[in-house]
């Protein structure tokens, strides 16, 4: 299915029911008194989490979603019926704007979360509602208020442990197919990721997901290439893998290092700031010795001390050392926290 990761939609509450203005007339009882009923409450519309969705494409045709009024209230004390609310069921990781304001009004990143987006109306008040000692014959009623309209933006930010990210071709989506059960498309050109992929990569009795999101170049930051719209997939990730292809100059090397890197940091500091590991792809198609040199060569080029992984995504070499070490961070990581 097609990713889309975000919608524009209308919701329209239901109005409050109005109350009733009526008066007993019964055979025999020649004043009974008002017996006008309250109206219903208008339907409230809610977004609820559903785990079984990955995309917001639905909303692409379904934009206007609209709750029923509340029934109006009616004679011999009969209150109008309260209408059902709308539930519309949205993908974990949904973000929830008001397009007039632009104000985010909901975030929802949680398991069975849900989100009140447009509020019924109230109940109008019977004419019974009003009767008193010195006002035994009311004819006064309220009307039910109406229901909230909002237009809204949902934005899916997918909800990964780690994300990858690299150059074209750097080896990202063979590296998932390699660890994880996901099927990413993979071939010999550029943009092969055209769409976040996700994995769940399982270590003995503990798992986490891995996020593949489309290659950058550069220039990313200010749009060019593909990779500028899924960047903001990998603000909720806990840890970066930079995985980056060796066979090539280890100037050139170099050079997709540190283009990644400032494309991150114009984008979003925080982002670059995360937990970020370097790994080095492709090393079936390298000797042990040059693969070491290249090791030695950015360490001394690279101020931080960042862990360097050497794999091959293709014959696995390196990967389950590489995903031991993830589970082994998560872990650590996930103490500390508690």
């Amino acid at each position: 299915m097609k990713f889309v990761d975000q919608a524009l939609i209308r919701v329209e509450a239901g109005n409050g029911g109005d109350g009733c203005l009526s008066f007993r007339r019964e055979k025999f009882i020649p004043k009974g008194g008002p017996d006008g009923g309250d109206g219903g409450d208008g339907g409230s519309i809610y977004l609820i989490v559903d785990e079984g969705l990955n995309t917001l494409v639905d909303f692409r045709h379904d934009r206007l979603y609209r709750a029923k009024n509340g029934q109006p209230g009616m004679g011999r004390d009969r209150f109008g019926k309260k209408a059902d609310d709308l539930y519309i069921r949205v993908p974990l990781g949904t973000l929830v704007y008001n397009i007039e304001t632009d104000e985010l009004i909901g975030d929802l990143s949680e398991k069975n979360s849900k989100l009140l987006v447009a509020q019924g109306g109230f109940h109008g008040l019977g004419n019974i509602r009003f009767k008193s000692s010195t006002n035994r014959s009311p004819r006064k009623t309220t009307q039910g208020t109406s229901g909230e309209v909002r237009d809204l933006r949902l934005e899916l930010q997918i909800l990964a442990d780690v994300g990858l990210l690299g150059m074209p071709n750097a080896g990202k989506s063979s590296l998932l197919r390699a660890v994880s059960e996901a099927t990413p498309k993979v071939a010999d050109y550029p943009f092969t990721t055209m769409y976040p992929s996700l994995g769940v990569v399982r270590v003995d009795d503990e798992s986490f997901v891995i996020a593949d999101i489309p290659g950058l170049i550069e220039g990313a930051a200010d749009g060019a290439g593909l990779g500028i719209e899924f960047l903001k997939h990998l603000s909720r990730t806990n840890l970066l893998l930079h995985i980056v292809d060796i066979f090539q100059e280890k100037n050139k090397v170099y050079e997709d290092i540190k283009k990644i890197r400032i494309e991150l940091e114009r984008y979003d500091e925080k982002l670059s700031n995360k937990e970020n590991w370097l790994v080095l792809n492709k090393s079936d198609l390298t000797s042990k010795e040059d693969n070491e040199m290249l090791i030695s060569f950015l360490k001394n080029k690279l101020e931080d001390k960042i862990k360097i992984f050497v794999i091959s995504a293709i014959s696995s070499d390196g990967c389950q050392e590489l995903i031991y070490k993830i589970n082994n961070w998560m872990l650590k990581r996930k103490e500390k926290n508690e």
